[in-house]
């Protein structure tokens, strides 16, 4: 799978999460609600996810391998970080 797209829907400048995106694979499979969220020692990314019945929240959607969930991070964040910079300037 390779993302053909990623969408910076929203950023967020006060509070943990930064920003909200969509990434699209193949031109054929959007993934929404993506959060970048800044952590404890350096910004994140956190798949959709909801709360179950007992409270704990699941992801909707991750990427199976350490690999694939790298390469999908950084891609996001590099978009993100270039999102942000435009609205800097």
């Amino acid at each position: 799978m390779t993302i053909t797209d990623i969408k910076v829907r929203k950023l967020i400048p006060n509070g943990r999460l930064k920003g909200v995106i969509s990434v699209t694979f193949d031109g054929a499979f959007a993934v929404h609600d993506i959060k970048v969220v800044q952590g404890d020692n350096r910004l994140f990314v956190a798949m959709p996810s909801r709360r179950d019945t007992s409270g704990v929240f699941r992801d909707i959607v991750h990427p199976i391998s350490s690999e694939v969930r790298e390469e999908i991070e950084n891609k996001i964040l590099k978009a993100y970080r270039e999102e942000l910079e435009k609205t800097d300037s």
